[in-house]
């Protein structure tokens, strides 16, 4: 077994602590990294505090790990010693299923093995990237290109990949009016994805504070939703709307901004269920979706769009000393726009 430290947390209402975890010795395909940066995504603040069911503690969070391949199994072939690697959302799925074979791991139908907060095929719980070392088969692995910094490319791995790959779904490019509904640690990835894309983008925010930043981002319009003649204004403009709060809005009145045969995509993941009124799809054709991260070839796929059009997202880097005062502060909608955990803090 391999001696990881980590940052884990005992329960809902608990403070991270220093910990040591156990990582699996490398089965034949398995690749050992070493995790250089660790992103905090709001999955994570919702697994921790037990808001989407039952958790197993401790815990240890984090699935958007970048880091550098320190061993290999006898049997790996993608992978060597030295690369620059990233790990999302998932480690493992049944690779058997319909789902499966088409590259959508995300979808198993067996349910794909969640990079924490999971069980893997020996039975183990799953431990995230809050840790110095982690021990993943070697299909679940993607590369980082070069020029694309470790720190940048960990929010990749999920909020890179959880706008894309809807946005790549969906045909936002030329031609097509997309929003994006909320400018945080997805929406301005989604922003900043859906412009290289081509698509005309509109940001939909509840005030006017980031107004600057998204127009840097690539929006070619921002509106303040809480501004009483907007949803008038702008009924029946959008393609495409992407949802990336986890707040409870009203659904209904976002239904009404859509076009014909439009489609409204939710990627955020609110605690409490939305009411959805189905008149206000009916009227129009529209349609009312959901999107969750991509399969592993969308991920490398993203990863070297982003690449190409020099698509990184804004970060603020930490120690593993700040977890508990960075959770306050995405609650509080207080970063721009991802947080980064330094690994060589913990």
């Amino acid at each position: 077994m391999i001696t990881a430290k980590a940052r884990a947390v005992d329960g809902p209402d608990q403070s991270f602590r220093a910990a040591e975890i156990k990582r699996r010795d490398l089965d034949l395909h398995d690749v050992l990294i070493e995790i250089k940066y660790a992103g905090i995504c709001h999955s994570d603040i919702h697994t921790a505090h037990g808001e989407w069911g039952p958790v197993n503690y401790p815990l240890v969070p984090g699935h958007e790990i970048a880091g550098i391949v320190t061993d290999v199994g006898a049997e790996v072939s993608k992978y060597k010693v030295g690369d620059r690697v990233g790990v999302g959302c998932m480690v493992d799925s049944c690779g058997e299923c319909e789902n499966c074979r088409q590259g959508e791991e995300q979808y198993c139908l067996k349910g794909n093995v969640p990079t924490y907060a999971g069980v893997d095929k020996y039975g183990e719980p799953t431990q995230g990237g809050y840790s110095t070392h982690i021990v993943v088969t070697e299909e679940f692995i993607v590369r980082i290109p070069d020029n694309i910094e470790l720190d940048v490319a960990a929010p990749l791995l999920c909020a890179g990949i959880t706008t894309y790959s809807p946005l790549n779904h969906w045909g936002a490019g030329p031609g097509k009016k997309v929003a994006v509904v909320g400018l945080g640690g997805l929406g301005h990835m989604a922003v900043k994805i859906a412009h290289a894309m081509g698509a005309e983008v509109t940001v939909l925010s509840q005030s006017l504070k980031k107004k600057e930043d998204g127009f840097q981002f690539g929006a070619d319009h921002y509106y303040a939703t809480s501004e009483p003649d907007t949803f008038a204004k702008l009924a029946g403009s959008f393609d495409l709307i992407i949802n990336t709060v986890s707040a409870n809005i009203d659904i209904n009145a976002y239904f009404s901004l859509l076009t014909l045969d439009g489609t409204l995509v939710n990627v955020g993941a609110p605690g409490e269920p939305l009411s959805v009124n189905v008149m206000s799809l009916i009227g129009h054709r529209r349609s009312f979706a959901g999107s969750m991260i991509g399969g592993i070839r969308e991920t490398q796929e993203m990863l070297d769009f982003c690449a190409e059009h020099s698509i990184v997202p804004m970060i603020e880097v930490i120690s593993a000393d700040q977890i508990d005062e960075a959770y306050q502060r995405v609650l509080a909608s207080d970063v721009k726009y991802r947080f980064v955990i330094d690994t060589s803090t913990i």
